[in-house]
C-alpha cells in the first residue's frame, strides 16, 4: 500500500518497483499494487490497468497509476494529457479511496501540477507560473517534484537570449588551444559535452559517449568535450580516463576558461550535460543526454539520425 507517500517520495520509490506477471487467482489488492508500480512501458501499464479493472479497480486508482507512471518516466506530454481528467475529478475525488494521497491538499496540488505541465507544453509561461505556484502553496512537501520544471523553464528562457561567440579560444588537455570556429569547421552544428572526472555517471558513460561522438562526426555535427574544472589534477585524471579507453572519443577535449568560463554562461550545474549549438551560436538544446529533446534537435539537423545503441534514455 502506497498511501500518503506524496509525489516527491513516490518519485524516489517508484523506480525501485516493477510489475511482475500475475499469478493465477490474483486479488484486487495485488493487481492494484502491480498497476501502481508498473514502469516498463506504456503497453505494460495498459495491460496492468486492464487486469486491475477486471478485478474491480476504481477509475481514481487507474488515474493515480497513470500519473505515477508519467511522473516517474518524465513523460510531460502524458501528464499534460491527464490534466483535463484531473480537473474533472477535482471535486469528486475521494480521499478514502486514494492509493497514494494522504491529505486532500496533496491531491489538489497534483491537479494544479498537471495543469501547469499542460501550460508548459503550450508555451504558456504565465499559466505555468500560476498553476505551479498554487501547487507549491497546496503542498510544499512536493517541491522536489515541482522544482525541476521551474528550473527547466528558466534555463530555456536564458538560452533563448544567448549566442555563443565562436571566436572563443580554449586550452586543450594536451596543452594546445583551439577555437569554436576551428572545431566546427564546415560541419552543420556543434555538440558540446560537459565532462567531469569526478562524476561517476561521466565515467560509466564514457564508452557510450565515444560511440555517440563518432556517429555525430560522421553525420556532420562537430563534437567538443569541455572539462569544467581547469586545475592540473583534473587534467591528469581526465587524461587517465581517456587513455583507459584505448582510443580517445572524437572531437577535441578542452579545459573551460578560468576567466569568463562557459559552464556558468550556459548554466551547467552537473555533468554530463550536452549543449547543441547552431552555426549562428544559438542554443538548440541544453540538458542531460537522456532527454528526448536532444535527439529531436539532432534529427532536425540530420534527418533520420538514429540514437546509437547504449545512448542514455529515461
Amino acid at each position: 500500500m502506497m498511501r500518503a507517500a506524496g509525489i516527491a517520495l513516490l518519485l524516489a520509490l517508484a523506480p525501485l518497483a516493477r510489475a511482475e506477471e500475475p499469478a493465477a487467482g490474483m486479488s484486487l489488492r495485488e493487481a492494484v499494487d502491480l498497476m501502481l508500480s508498473e514502469r516498463e512501458s506504456k503497453q505494460a501499464l495498459d495491460k496492468a490497468i486492464d487486469r486491475a479493472r477486471q478485478l474491480g479497480a476504481s477509475d481514481q486508482s487507474v488515474l493515480e497509476a497513470r500519473f505515477l507512471y508519467s511522473v516517474d518516466r518524465r513523460e510531460d506530454e502524458m501528464i499534460a494529457g491527464l490534466a483535463p481528467e484531473f480537473q474533472a475529478r477535482r471535486d469528486s475525488f475521494k480521499l478514502a479511496d486514494s492509493e497514494i494521497f494522504g491529505v486532500r491538499e496533496d491531491w489538489l496540488a497534483v491537479v494544479e501540477y498537471a495543469q501547469a505541465i499542460a501550460c508548459l507544453e503550450k508555451d504558456d509561461t504565465a499559466g505555468f507560473k500560476q498553476h505551479i505556484t498554487e501547487a507549491f502553496w497546496l503542498s510544499p512537501k512536493q517541491g522536489a517534484a515541482f522544482a525541476p520544471h521551474i528550473e527547466r523553464l528558466r534555463l530555456q528562457e536564458a538560452m533563448r537570449n544567448l549566442h555563443l561567440d565562436f571566436s572563443i579560444s580554449l586550452e586543450t588537455l594536451d596543452g594546445g588551444s583551439t577555437t569554436l570556429h576551428e572545431v566546427v569547421g564546415d560541419r552543420k552544428a556543434l555538440l558540446i559535452h560537459f565532462f567531469s572526472p569526478w562524476s561517476r555517471e561521466c565515467e560509466e558513460s564514457l564508452g557510450d559517449f565515444a560511440k555517440l561522438a563518432s556517429s555525430l562526426e560522421k553525420a556532420g555535427i562537430a563534437v567538443m568535450s569541455i572539462v569544467g574544472e581547469s586545475d592540473e589534477e583534473t587534467r591528469t585524471d581526465t587524461l587517465a580516463m581517456l587513455e583507459s579507453l584505448g582510443k580517445r572519443p572524437a572531437g577535441p577535449w578542452v579545459l573551460d576558461r578560468k576567466k569568463r568560463p562557459l559552464a556558468p554562461l550556459l548554466r551547467i550545474q552537473s555533468a554530463p550535460t550536452m549543449v547543441l549549438v547552431d552555426l549562428d551560436g544559438s542554443i538548440l538544446f541544453n540538458g542531460h543526454p537522456s532527454e528526448d529533446e536532444l535527439w529531436s534537435a539532432i534529427q532536425k539537423i540530420v534527418p533520420g539520425f538514429k540514437r546509437p545503441a547504449g545512448a542514455p534514455s529515461h
